[in-house]
């Protein structure tokens, strides 16, 4: 099978591999598309894993072959692929934490070598404990495998609308309109709570207004704490989701978000930057500050439900499509988006 092989910062490269081979209780999926996510495109650019590794994990295929010993599964059958299921017995576990979890963390989806998601490969392999335990969702007869293939992004968006506690009526900000702060929009929208949206990109601010924002804005406008506080009658928005690593982005939520509200820290920055804080700002105020890392099994079948029900439209997001050999020119296009850019797909 053809792959793509993480040999070393920014070095991709495009080899024939061996199909995995399976235990008794494994499932192997041809994959038929998987998204590029910015969670990818971190680890191919910088030193954060030993190579070789082979990433990918918004992953949607068809089962080619299962274990002698897996139940329920055939070949044929058309799945969406979650690369991380939850032990469900930690103390993580037990209290919601999935994605803190070990085994969360530890067993993966894998094409090869360090298990690493594996979706950028003809076949992904699905470990038995993701097999067992919830890690395939079917794929309903009227949906496509591009549009399946945002379950597990969509779960990511979710899980940080729940902890926000975003609810009907309220007003909440999203800082960034890339593929992430688009379905954010949606999300909240879906939710009944109206979504304010900023960007550097004009296309993206028009994107904003076409998916569901109520309004939005250049980033670098001097009056947008003015501006959102003429939109919410003084007060300021109740949620801000920072879907960008910019400390730029976080201080203007400072500036934008009401005294009681919540800032939400989704995007990832770098290790080495470092953000001042007056706490007496969140003590007077009452901000609450708090971080939403990857998908929660809590809410896996809820997440699912708003993609095969159509509830919000991810093939809006859908901009690129990329064979898995032009792997490489697709993560130049994320790094340096045009002004069309949003999510992009890759197909084996």
């Amino acid at each position: 099978m053809k792959a793509q092989v993480f040999r070393g910062v920014n070095q991709l490269s495009y080899e024939e591999l061996p199909v995995p081979t399976l235990e008794p209780d494994e499932v192997l999926v041809q994959v038929q598309v998987v998204g590029l996510c910015q969670s990818d495109i971190k680890k191919i650019r910088y030193p954060l894993y030993e190579p070789p590794r082979i990433f990918g994990h918004e992953t949607a295929g068809t089962i080619s072959a299962v274990g002698s010993q897996v139940r329920g599964w055939q070949v044929g059958q058309r799945v969406a692929v979650m690369h991380h299921i939850p032990c469900m017995r930690c103390d993580y576990c037990l209290n919601d934490n999935f994605s803190m979890c070990d085994t969360y963390k530890n067993i993966s989806t894998t094409a090869g070598f360090n298990a690493s998601g594996g979706g950028f490969a003809e076949y992904v392999k699905v470990p038995g404990h993701i097999v067992r335990n919830g890690g395939l969702i079917p794929i309903p007869d009227n949906i496509s495998f591009e549009e399946a293939s945002f379950v597990e992004p969509t779960n990511c968006c979710l899980k940080a609308v729940k902890k926000a506690q975003i609810a009907p009526g309220q007003t909440v900000l999203v800082t960034g309109a890339g593929p992430i702060g688009l379905m954010f929009i949606m999300l909240v929208k879906y939710f009944g709570a109206k979504a304010i949206a900023t960007d550097l990109l004009p296309s993206r601010i028009e994107k904003a207004l076409s998916v569901g924002a109520e309004a939005a804005f250049d980033a670098r406008d001097a009056n947008l704490p003015a501006k959102i506080h003429d939109l919410t009658n003084g007060m300021g928005v109740d949620v801000t989701l920072l879907a960008v690593p910019s400390d730029k982005a976080f201080f203007q939520a400072l500036d934008c978000t009401r005294k009681g509200g919540k800032i939400l820290f989704f995007a990832e920055f770098p290790d080495e930057m470092e953000i001042p804080v007056n706490p007496n700002l969140l003590y007077r105020r009452e901000i609450d500050l708090m971080g939403s890392y990857s998908s929660s099994y809590r809410i896996q079948s809820l997440a699912a439900d708003i993609v095969f029900n159509r509830r919000i439209d991810v093939q809006a997001l859908i901009s690129d499509r990329y064979p898995l050999q032009d792997l490489s020119a697709a993560v130049e296009q994320a790094i340096a988006p045009t002004a069309e850019t949003y999510k992009i797909l890759i197909y084996p």
